[in-house]
């Protein structure tokens, strides 16, 4: 009988041996198929110009296809779902924004993802300041003259967005805190609506993506007041930043994750990184980005993880203070 346990003990040892290195290999072979990228977004929009630009040239890094797949709404929450589900093994990703990993889990109780255990990070793509724009017509040039101009006629004024419980809201929000201010927020199904309001004076302000403002700001439709980050965006350097306008605390842009399934193999999960590091720093990609009004800015996995981690309270505390809510 112990000769029989201790063959049986030798067997497996040689499975669990056998099984361990197929895995290594796996990990070794990776890409071995075309990868999926999931954009939670449709067609058209600044992550899906990402996604698309950011998979044709991470394709090419990993000697594979990389397949676009949209999977939009419901806030992002469909696509998302399906990554997180997914098997953790490299060969289905996301590419999202704040919406996904903070916003989201500030507005909404019972997600059927979780933000940071759901997922592993693999870089920041690419990131855009969101901006505070005004109607051609409205007489204020500055962040100061804005909230002078707001302060004369308490709750008179509204201001849009692209959506209820977006980073635009909670951005404008943010922005009417800290200068003590009352406006009610006019909610749209996107930017483009919001912005066709905009120029027609049924809104006299707006907050949008620097992305969405710039082909409106060009053709002298709107007007900028101020970005809302602490530095100035490459893409509008002519546009004044918070920090520069009295508000050195705000600091809020939409940027833009790639991430896996939580749980991917160490050795697929690094040679993912490389391949956003390398991807992002090809200039062709970066002048596409540009293009489209987006800022290439890559960050790794950790720095992904950390602004993921550093954002939420900030977010749950904005949703708190000015009852935003999804639920």
């Amino acid at each position: 009988m112990k000769i029989l346990s201790a063959l049986a003990g030798l067997a497996l040892a040689s499975c669990a041996g056998l099984i361990g290195a197929q895995a290594i290999a796996a990990e070794g072979d990776y890409p071995s198929r075309p990868v999926t990228l999931v954009i939670p977004y449709p067609p058209g929009g600044a992550t899906d110009v990402l996604g698309r630009v950011i998979g044709a040239r991470l394709g090419k890094e990993l000697g594979q296809p990389v397949v676009i797949d949209n999977r939009a709404g419901a806030a992002t929450i469909i696509g998302a779902t399906y990554v997180a589900k997914a098997a953790p093994d490299g060969y289905t990703l996301l590419v999202s924004s704040g919406t996904t990993f903070t916003v989201n889990p500030a507005i909404r109780s019972n997600l059927p993802y979780d933000p940071v255990k759901g997922f592993d990070p693999i870089g920041i793509a690419g990131r855009t300041p969101l901006i505070l724009l005004a109607n051609k017509d409205v007489p204020v040039q500055t962040f100061k003259q804005f909230v002078d101009y707001v302060k004369a006629s308490p709750g008179k004024y509204a201001y849009g967005s692209f959506g209820s419980g977006t980073t635009a809201q909670f951005a404008g929000e943010t922005l009417l805190n800290a200068a003590g201010l009352k406006m009610t927020h006019v909610p749209y199904k996107g930017s483009a609506p919001a912005m066709t309001d905009l120029i027609g004076g049924q809104i006299p302000f707006s907050v949008d993506t620097v992305t969405a403002a710039i082909p409106q700001l060009a053709g002298g439709k709107v007007k900028a007041i101020v970005v809302t980050t602490a530095k100035r965006s490459a893409l509008l350097p002519n546009v004044p930043a918070m920090a520069e306008s009295g508000y050195p605390g705000i600091d809020m842009d939409t940027w833009l994750i790639v991430a896996g399934p939580k749980g991917l193999p160490p050795a697929v999960k690094a040679r993912l990184e490389k391949a956003l590091a390398t991807a992002i720093a090809d200039p062709d990609t970066r002048s596409k980005l540009v293009a489209a009004g987006l800022e290439p800015a890559y960050s790794n996995a950790a720095a992904a993880s950390d602004l993921i981690n550093k954002e939420l309270p900030l977010m749950r505390a904005v949703a708190i203070r000015s009852n935003i809510t999804a639920d």
